[in-house]
């Protein structure tokens, strides 16, 4: 049986989003009506930045609210996206008078609620763009029909990116566009040793053999496209940058940006180790990181598994990410 650490599973977000902010009372403040986390200083005169979509992703996505990263943050139930009208009250709360800009992660219900809470606040005067996240990799069918690719950890590069240069200034129609160019840019590959479990629940989502890994899972505890043999550390990062390398088309003497992301139950030592693993990986294609990230951004509850995301690195992108940064989960 798996134990939590939890009171009432039903009230384990509200409780969790309290705790973050009584934890960081100079930056943030909870809006516990509608679930949502906003700057304790609102910005003025900037484009206002909303995201959010189901909890047990933490840090993501109330981990970056703060300067130079996102103005609210708005959170559903574990793995469910918030409500049309929790969206549409953040979105309001995000508003300094120059518009909004919504990063949603490409999930069905998400995208949904937040186009809704888009066209209602043009009601209220709140010119709105959507910046929609799909990198990842594992979920790029070519269907275009279907939902698409899977929003991951290239939402923190989006939040970041469009973050800095609403910052700096940047109008509604600008934000968006670096927004879009930096999800076109970025992907994401995951694997995972072993399941989450939901709070209250006694299983995990899935088994696995202790031969198996789960490659291209998805944060939500998805099944992935494929099971493939456990191997050793350079094995299982292969695994993952090898697929990315090609659909970036990746060559020698490019510069990018790398997130060895951790998926909730993945200690440090193992990040880092995998971090290591990439950065030789690439280098003997003559592929440089020149900025990086490494640790638990984008989880799945408890899940056993890593997530590598790369996204070339020009100037322009370059510089919004060196841009400063103050919030709970990032900062420079």
């Amino acid at each position: 049986m798996r134990r939590s650490i939890v009171n009432d599973p039903e009230n384990l977000v509200p409780e969790a989003l309290e705790g973050l902010v009584l934890s960081n009372p100079l930056q943030l403040e909870l809006h516990e009506q509608h679930r949502f986390v906003t700057r304790r200083e609102r910005a003025r005169n900037k484009v206002g930045l909303v995201s959010g979509g189901g909890s047990g992703h933490e840090p993501l996505h109330a981990g970056f609210v703060g300067a130079g990263m996102l103005d609210v943050a708005v959170a559903g139930a574990v793995f469910a996206s918030p409500t049309a009208l929790q969206v549409l009250e953040a979105t309001k709360a995000a508003d300094a008078g120059r518009g909004v800009v919504q990063i949603v992660k490409n999930y069905t219900g998400d995208v949904l609620n937040f186009r809704i809470a888009g066209e209602i606040s043009g009601d209220d005067e709140i010119a709105t763009e959507m910046v929609l996240v799909d990198d990842d990799l594992a979920t790029d069918t070519g269907d275009e029909a279907g939902p698409g690719r899977r929003g991951t950890a290239a939402t923190v590069i989006v939040e970041k990116l469009c973050g800095a240069a609403a910052e700096a200034g940047a109008s509604l129609e600008e934000v968006a566009d670096i927004g879009r160019r930096a999800a076109s840019r970025a992907r994401t590959m995951s694997l995972a040793l072993s399941a989450g479990t939901h709070p209250g629940d006694d299983e995990p989502q899935f088994t696995l053999g202790d031969d198996e890994v789960e490659l291209g899972v998805g944060i939500h505890g998805e099944r992935a496209p494929e099971r493939v043999p456990f191997t050793d550390a350079d094995g299982l990062v292969e695994l993952l940058v090898d697929p990315l390398r090609t659909e970036l088309d990746l060559r020698r003497g490019e510069e990018v940006l790398a997130i060895v992301n951790g998926l909730g139950g993945t200690y440090p030592l193992e990040l880092q180790l995998a971090y290591r693993a990439l950065h030789h990986r690439l280098a003997d294609s003559g592929i440089s990181i020149v900025r990086r990230l490494v640790g638990s951004y984008v989880t799945s509850l408890d899940m056993h598994g890593i997530s590598i995301t790369l996204m070339p690195l020009g100037d322009e992108f370059r510089n919004l990410w060196d841009a400063p940064v103050r919030t709970p989960a990032l900062t420079w």
